[in-house]
């Protein structure tokens, strides 16, 4: 049986949603992409300028990805409602990453105000992600108030640090009824694979693909170790012990001389 996830009605085999910023061109970023066989793109809504005489991200974007305009640059609810009114005018579609942040030095999205923009953009009927700091309390509320998923940070956006939030993450995967997506600072594939063995429903990665020496061989090494943590954790993973436990008898091999 096919292992998918389910967004408002969309079906998805690839659990490793890619972000579009620092790639080198947009002709990397597509082949990073393609190779990955991406099924989620996050584009900030500044890049997706249909009526630009340059060149346009969205072109460079496979059509068999699901576009996910992010509110990059929003510091308050009300500046996250507007772009993500004027991405859905312009043709990008109703799938919407909040993205609240006020804090220049961290990066640290702003939870209440995020808050205030998922009470609003899912009445309206978008399908939106708020980025979070992982907290239950306020990923309990986002759900109540109709979010798509939540997506708690393993640590600072690019920082590339890893899951320094797991047993906040892991809080959040048992308690919410939604899928846990988590969106910023992992590093290297074996973190993205430790979020999916942990039970995420998917992983967001840009700096960490972008800006590698080889973003298209980075992309796949990504997606691999995505498929492989899901495949763990499906399989289910043996819990912990803390003394050993022989694989083969110890005994019966050996004869005492009598």
């Amino acid at each position: 049986m096919e292992d998918l996830l389910e967004i408002a009605g969309k079906k998805i085999s690839n659990r490793l949603f890619i972000g579009t910023g620092k790639f080198a061109s947009y002709a990397l970023m597509k082949r990073a992409l393609e190779e990955a066989n991406a099924e989620v793109a996050t584009v900030a809504l500044r890049r997706a300028d249909a009526g630009s005489k340059t060149e346009n991200i969205m072109d460079y974007v496979p059509k068999t990805c699901q576009i996910m305009i992010n509110t990059s640059g929003a510091r308050n609810a009300e500046e996250a409602v507007r772009i993500a009114r004027l991405a859905k005018a312009a043709g990008a579609g109703n799938w919407i990453k909040i993205e609240v942040i006020r804090d220049n030095k961290y990066l640290l999205p702003d939870n209440l105000e995020t808050l205030k923009a998922v009470e609003i953009l899912a009445k309206e009927g978008f399908v939106v992600f708020p980025y979070m700091s992982p907290d239950l309390s306020i990923g309990r509320r986002m759900a109540e108030a109709g979010a798509g998923a939540v997506m708690p940070l393993g640590s600072p956006i690019g920082s590339n640090r890893g899951v320094k939030t797991r047993e906040l993450i892991e809080i959040m995967i048992n308690e919410i009824k939604l899928p846990v997506i988590v969106d910023a600072g992992l590093g290297k594939p074996s973190e993205a694979c430790e979020c999916m063995e942990l039970g995420c429903a998917a992983v967001l990665v840009n700096t960490a693909i972008a800006v590698s020496e080889d973003p298209v061989k980075m992309a796949q090494a990504f997606s691999a170790s995505v498929y492989a943590g899901r495949l763990a954790y499906l399989s289910g993973i043996p819990v912990t012990g803390k003394i050993a436990s022989a694989s083969s008898p110890l005994t019966g091999f050996l004869r005492e001389n009598k």
